[in-house]
């Protein structure tokens, strides 16, 4: 019977490729391949974001993670989550739909120079690759166990480099548009699948299941334990989750070319801050769903450890249940809902780290403005190649050890805090210039490489004393300060520079140029 699941996941291989290329038509310009020319509807743009952010460290992390203490702390964290995006919306998407632009990073070009725009697209692409490369190798492990339970014992290289191909296909030839359906039919698979589990799972422990998860707290919201040591290093602590996540927020989704790439795709202003606010209800309630199967799943395994289950880690547990808790079928659609996590992310990954290429590197480091015939096929090349490079990575990741989750999470933390440092320098600080802004952007890379890689906190818990991490969502506002600071003391030392902003930002939404050939045309 486990053939019927493995007919599933290839008619949603097939379909979903299908559907991508249908919608997204034929492209006819780079601007159409990196933002369908501004067509697209607010709420697919809302569901591809959450798809975007999702990935397989999501789904297959957040149950575990509730189920071994975690409680419901992930939609703590998705509240603060909300709040970084409603200022989002407010203060920075404007900047970027009245200016016309296809790149989060041309507003650093408009405001600072061309060799901002292209260090901040350099520094965007280099976090993506190395991210994006742990998510790949995250999705691979559900679909090795899949194949384990029919004999046939594929590599995680093998399986990394075939979802590659896969998604390559629709993202080549659709570009955005591709990307953005394929995106919201993903997320409602995958969330789909989580609200299967947790009727399945419902119906096997019943009322009493719930309670005894009550009771053994699995359905704790907030962690009000206000010890400094364990704010700074708990990405669950109350201040940390809402203060901490509101800022991180605001760098993922204001300064991330991943995300602000999506938004840029709506009709309007209006239709990019609705995309953006609603993507926080939707990731809140994506949350919980998640963090509620963990919770039944405490109670459908009597609270057994991990080791008890006979699983190596949290990250197997609800893989292991869509396999051999869930009827024929129905574990087949679970897990193309986790195919379609790593898809979507992939897929999302690819084109914007193609569009910052062209959109902010090119025209950052050559004088010459290519015609927009070469500028698509020059897009379509880029997103081979950094297929290639991810897929690469991903491969050379398999090869070690540790918690996928917290690896993806702490990639961030080298380079969010300046991303997002420099927006606000340009917004707060109007004497800083050019210099200002790349000096403050280097040193606070490293600064926060520094403090990633070496700095520890001591944390005492029954008795007991450890050094840890200091929590990802304190490195972005460190960051910030950082960059704020170095670049607010440097423009002290020289007149304030003449305005060099693009007209365009003071026009209405749409009214921009074409920002992806007027940027070059400065040079």
């Amino acid at each position: 019977m486990r053939q019927l699941d493995l007919v599933v996941i290839v008619v949603y291989l097939i379909g979903i490729a299908w559907i991508g290329l249908r919608k997204a038509g034929r492209q006819k310009s780079a601007k159409d391949y990196f933002v369908g020319e501004g067509h697209m509807p607010w709420w697919t743009v809302s569901f591809s974001v959450v798809a975007t952010e999702t990935s397989v460290l999501t789904v297959i992390s957040v149950p575990g993670g509730a189920y071994s203490g975690q409680a419901f702390g992930n939609v703590e964290l998705a509240l603060g989550y909300v709040i970084g995006r409603v200022v989002v919306a407010t203060v920075l998407i404007p900047l970027y739909k009245r200016g016309g632009f296809v790149s989060a990073y041309q507003y650093l070009g408009d405001r600072f120079g061309l060799k901002l725009q292209g260090l901040a697209s350099v520094t965007f692409v280099f976090t993506r690759l190395l991210a994006e490369g742990v998510r790949l190798f995250a999705s691979a492990i559900p679909i090795k166990l899949l194949l384990d339970e029919f004999g046939v014992h594929a590599s995680y290289r093998v399986i990394i480099i075939v979802i590659t191909l896969i998604t390559v296909v629709y993202t080549y030839l659709g570009g955005i548009k591709a990307v953005i359906w394929t995106d919201a039919i993903q997320m409602v698979l995958y969330l789909g699948g989580a609200v299967l589990a947790v009727a399945v799972l419902s119906a096997h422990v019943g009322g009493d299941g719930y309670a005894r998860a009550l009771d053994a707290g699995k359905f704790t919201l907030f962690d009000t334990d206000f010890d400094l040591a364990h704010i700074l290093t708990s990405p669950f602590a109350l201040p940390t989750a809402i203060i901490g996540g509101a800022i991180f927020a605001m760098a993922s989704h204001g300064s991330d070319q991943l995300i602000v790439q999506r938004v840029l795709a709506t009709r309007t202003l209006r239709e990019g801050q609705k995309a953006m606010i609603a993507s926080g209800v939707f990731v809140t309630v994506q949350f919980a769903a998640f963090s509620l199967v963990g919770a039944l799943l405490w109670s459908y395994n009597q609270g057994k450890s991990f080791s008890e289950l006979g699983l190596s880690s949290s990250d197997n547990l609800y893989p292991e249940f869509i396999l051999h808790g869930l009827p024929v079928i129905v574990s087949g659609l679970l897990v193309a809902g986790i195919l379609g996590a790593a898809m979507g992310s992939l897929s999302s990954a690819l084109n914007s780290m193609s569009n910052s290429t062209v959109a902010d590197i090119i025209h950052s480091f050559f004088r010459t403005t290519p015609s927009e015939e070469a500028l698509l096929r020059l897009a379509r090349w880029m997103t081979l190649v950094w297929a290639t490079l991810m897929a690469v990575f991903a491969c050379a990741f398999s090869a070690s050890t540790g918690n996928v989750y917290l690896t993806g999470l702490t990639i961030a933390g080298y380079t969010y805090g300046a991303l997002l440092g420099a927006f606000l320098l340009g917004r707060l600080v109007k004497r800083a210039n050019e210099v200002d802004s790349i000096v403050a952007f280097l040193v606070t890379i490293g600064v926060m490489t520094y403090i990633v890689r070496e700095v520890k906190i001591d944390v005492t818990t029954g008795g007991t004393t450890v050094s840890q991490a200091i929590a990802a969502q304190w490195l972005v506002p460190i960051g910030v300060l950082i960059t704020l600071l170095v670049g607010g003391v440097l423009s002290l030392f020289h007149r304030a520079p003449q305005a060099t902003g693009s007209p365009a930002l003071d026009e209405e939404p749409g009214a921009g140029p074409d920002q992806l050939t007027t940027t070059a045309g400065r040079n």
